[in-house]
C-alpha cells in the first residue's frame, strides 16, 4: 500500500480558535509530554486516553466505558486529547478540529519508551517497571500497521488543521512558536 504523502506548511501558527486538538503517533513519541505543555501554554483541558482506558490493575475497562468517557470530553466545547486507540480513532477525527501527529522515527519512540521506565507518569495509572515485549512488538510494528491508517484518516479529515511534526526538535518549534503566539 502506498501511503499518500502529505506535508504541514513550515510556518506554524497559532489559531486562538483552536478548541479541539488531539494529538496522534507512536508510543515513545511523546504524546503525553507534548499535550501536557500544550495544555499549560494553552490553557485547554487535558485529557489522556491512557487514564480513560486503564485501570490501575493494568486491566481495561469496557468498550463501552471507554466510548462513552471520551464521548463526555469530545461533546466539550474545548480539550487537549492524547493517546491513539486505533478503534475510536475516528470518533476524535470528526470532533476535533486540530491534529498534531508525531510522526517519528522508530528509533527515536524505542528511545522514548526505554527513557520512560520506571519513571512515574501522570498520564498512566501505574508505572512500567519493565517493557513487554508485545508492546515493543506493537511499536516496532507501528510504522507499517498503524501509521498508514492515521495518514489514511488525515487524508479523509483534510478540512482539519493538521501539524505533521517529525523530530523533538520540530516539536520544540512548534511550542515555542504556539507560546509567543499565545502571549501576543
Amino acid at each position: 500500500m502506498t501511503i499518500p504523502y502529505f506535508e504541514i506548511a513550515v510556518n506554524i501558527w497559532y489559531d486562538k480558535d483552536m478548541k479541539k486538538v488531539i494529538i496522534i503517533g507512536c508510543p515513545g513519541s511523546g504524546k503525553s509530554t507534548l499535550a501536557r505543555k500544550l495544555s499549560h501554554i494553552t490553557k485547554l483541558p487535558l485529557y489522556h486516553l491512557d487514564l480513560m482506558n486503564w485501570q490501575p490493575n493494568k486491566t481495561t475497562v469496557e468498550r463501552d466505558l471507554f466510548i462513552e468517557r471520551q464521548m463526555k470530553v469530545l461533546n466539550q466545547e474545548a480539550w487537549i486529547i492524547d493517546g491513539n486507540y486505533g478503534s475510536s480513532l475516528e470518533l476524535r477525527f470528526k470532533a476535533c478540529d486540530t491534529i498534531v501527529f508525531l510522526d517519528y522515527p522508530l528509533e527515536v519512540c524505542l528511545e522514548g519508551v526505554m527513557n520512560r521506565v520506571g519513571t512515574v507518569r501522570p498520564d498512566m495509572p501505574w508505572v512500567e517497571e519493565t517493557l513487554d515485549d508485545d508492546f515493543l512488538d506493537f511499536i516496532k510494528g507501528f510504522p507499517k500497521t498503524n501509521r498508514p491508517k492515521i495518514v489514511a484518516l488525515i487524508n479523509r479529515y483534510s478540512n482539519k488543521t493538521c501539524f505533521h511534526l517529525k523530530s523533538r526538535e520540530e516539536a520544540n518549534t512548534f511550542l515555542q512558536t504556539i507560546e509567543k503566539s499565545f502571549q501576543s
